[in-house]
C-alpha cells in the first residue's frame, strides 16, 4: 500500500505540472494587439478626440505588462483584451468627435468669411461719407486683426486643429463686433473762418 501513494503523489504532480506549463505563457499575442489598436486609435486622432478612453486603453495595457512581470497571466490576459477593446472605442469615438469639431469648425469659419466680407463692404461704404480719420483708422486696425485671426482659424483647420480653428473663428467676430460704426462717430466739425 506504501507504494501505491507515492506513484499517485507522482500522477498529481505531473497533472499540476502541465497544468502550470498550459497557464504559464504570457498572453503575448493579446499585448501586441492591444498596442495595435493603441496606435491605429492615435493615428484616428484619440489623443485629441478620445483623450480619456485612449488614456484607459494606455492604463489597462501598463497593468497587463505589470501583471505578466508578476506572472499573472490570467490578469494580463483580462488588461490586454480591455486594453485592446478600450483602444478601438477610442478610434471610433475619436471619429465621430472629430466628425462633429470638424462641421463646427466649417460653420464658424464660414460665418466669420461672410461677416469679414460685409465689413468691408461696410467701411469701404463708410469711408464714402467722410467720418473722423480717426475712427477710419481704427475700424481698419480691428478689419486687419479680424482678417490675421481668420487666417489662423484656416491654419488651424489645415492642421485639423477643429477646436483651435473654431476659437479663432470666433475672435473674429469679436474684433468686428469692436469696429465703430461710421454713424456713430461724428464727423469734424468744419471750421468757421472769421
Amino acid at each position: 500500500m506504501s507504494s501505491r501513494f507515492p506513484s499517485s503523489l507522482l500522477i498529481v504532480l505531473a497533472l499540476c505540472l502541465a497544468v502550470a506549463a498550459c497557464a504559464g505563457d504570457p498572453p503575448d499575442k493579446e499585448i501586441q494587439q492591444a498596442e495595435q489598436a493603441i496606435a491605429t486609435a492615435r493615428t484616428a486622432g484619440a489623443d485629441r478626440y478620445a483623450t480619456d478612453e485612449l488614456k484607459a486603453a494606455d492604463d489597462a495595457l501598463a497593468q497587463a505588462r505589470t501583471a505578466v512581470t508578476a506572472r499573472d497571466y490570467r490578469l494580463a490576459l483580462d488588461r490586454a483584451l480591455d486594453s485592446r477593446e478600450r483602444a478601438l472605442n477610442a478610434g471610433a469615438q475619436a471619429s465621430a468627435n472629430m466628425a462633429t469639431a470638424r462641421a463646427t469648425a466649417d460653420t464658424a469659419i464660414s460665418t466669420a468669411t461672410t461677416a469679414l466680407t460685409a465689413a468691408r463692404a461696410a467701411l469701404t461704404a463708410a469711408e464714402a461719407a467722410r467720418p473722423a480719420p480717426r475712427t477710419i483708422a481704427a475700424s481698419k486696425a480691428l478689419l486687419t486683426e479680424a482678417e490675421t485671426a481668420l487666417q489662423e482659424a484656416r491654419a488651424a483647420w489645415e492642421d485639423k486643429r477643429f477646436a483651435d480653428a473654431t476659437d479663432a473663428a470666433a475672435r473674429v467676430s469679436a474684433k468686428l463686433a469692436e469696429i465703430p460704426q461710421a454713424s456713430d462717430a461724428p464727423a469734424p466739425a468744419a471750421r468757421r473762418r472769421r
